[in-house]
């Protein structure tokens, strides 16, 4: 199978924070199963850097902790990352939890106080919309049929 995951998960210094979030676990099952990861950040596939301000969903829109709208960079990158998807044949993704981007189920309030509230990232509801199964690095087994 082949599956689009968050380039933070593979180790990637893709992280708002300029680190990374990688998924040993995850990373060992992929390998051990013969799947092909195709890695993705849509924040940088957006144009936005790394290091970056930290941002959140706030409704439609997604507002860095500055006020900044970015919301254009993250339909862009949600864009990409669905081309990309297309293009490999990938019918699955696995993405960072609680992000605005890649949030699955869950994401951050808007509110930069740690708090979530029901939703998914921006690309994870766009890959959703197009017939991907989406899940996070937390419940990965179930995409990878472990």
């Amino acid at each position: 199978m082949t599956v689009l995951v968050s380039a933070c998960l593979m180790g990637v210094a893709c992280k708002y924070s300029g680190g990374d979030n990688r998924c040993e676990e995850l990373l060992q099952a992929a390998r051990a199963g013969g799947h092909t990861l195709i890695p993705v950040c849509p924040e940088v596939y957006g144009g936005l850097p790394t290091p970056r301000t930290p941002a959140e969903r706030q409704g439609e829109r997604v507002v860095s902790r500055t006020g900044e709208d970015v919301t254009a960079q993250y339909q862009k990158g949600a864009e990409i990352a669905l081309a990309l998807a297309r293009e490999t044949g990938c019918t699955g993704a696995i993405l960072k939890a609680n992000s605005p981007s890649c949030g699955v189920g869950a994401i951050y309030d808007g509110t930069f106080s740690h708090r979530l509230t029901p939703g998914d990232g921006v690309t994870a509801q766009l890959l959703r919309i197009y017939g991907l199964r989406v899940v996070t690095e937390r419940d990965y087994k179930a995409l990878l049929g472990e």
